[in-house]
C-alpha cells in the first residue's frame, strides 16, 4: 500500500514537471548564451523589485523584533545582575542597519 502511494506521488511529480517545464529555444541562430542573457535581463528587474519590496522589509521586520526583544531581555538581566550585556543587541543593531541600507548599494556590488 505504501509503495503504491510513493509510486503515485512520483508519477504526479513527474507529470507536473513535464507539464510545467518549457523548452527555451535560441532564435534561429543557435545563440543559447544570447537567449539566456535576454531572459536574465528581463527577469533581473523583477527580481530586484521583489527583493527590494518584499525580502528586505521582511528581514528588517524580523531583525527589529529580535533587536527590541533582546534589548528588553538585556535590560531585565541588568536589573537582576547589575551588568548590561551589549554584544547581542549590538550585533542585531548592526545587522538591522546593514539590511536597512542594503537596497541602496547591494545591486552595484552584485553588478546588476
Amino acid at each position: 500500500m505504501k509503495s503504491n502511494r510513493i509510486a503515485m506521488l512520483l508519477c504526479v511529480v513527474l507529470l507536473l514537471c513535464l507539464m510545467f517545464g518549457t523548452t527555451a529555444y535560441a532564435a534561429g541562430t543557435g545563440d543559447v548564451a544570447g537567449a539566456i542573457e535576454g531572459t536574465w535581463n528581463t527577469a533581473s528587474q523583477q527580481i530586484k523589485t521583489v527583493v527590494n519590496k518584499v525580502v528586505f522589509p521582511a528581514i528588517d521586520l524580523i531583525l527589529a523584533v529580535f533587536f527590541f526583544a533582546k534589548l528588553g531581555t538585556a535590560y531585565f538581566d541588568y536589573r537582576k545582575h547589575g551588568q548590561f550585556e551589549w554584544a547581542a543587541p549590538a550585533i542585531l543593531f548592526a545587522c538591522l542597519v546593514f539590511t536597512l541600507t542594503a537596497p541602496l548599494y547591494i545591486w552595484q556590488v552584485l553588478g546588476m
